[in-house]
């Protein structure tokens, strides 16, 4: 397995644990508890993009 191959399966899995949280924080009762679900959310998100840049040869990092 190359590394980009190793990069595009962790950009997969930071998506995939980004959207369990979104869909945490959409189940959540209480409202800081969502919010923090959703930063983090979006935060795996954001990272994921890097990841798959870097996989591609993208070598600059998104800002």
């Amino acid at each position: 397995m190359s590394e980009s191959d190793d990069l595009h399966g962790r950009a997969r899995q930071m998506r995939d644990k980004a959207k369990d949280l979104q869909e945490s924080a959409e189940q959540a009762a209480d409202p800081g508890e969502r919010k923090r679900l959703q930063d983090k959310a979006r935060r795996l998100e954001a990272e994921s993009e890097q990841v798959s840049g870097m996989a591609s040869g993208d070598i600059y990092p998104m800002e």
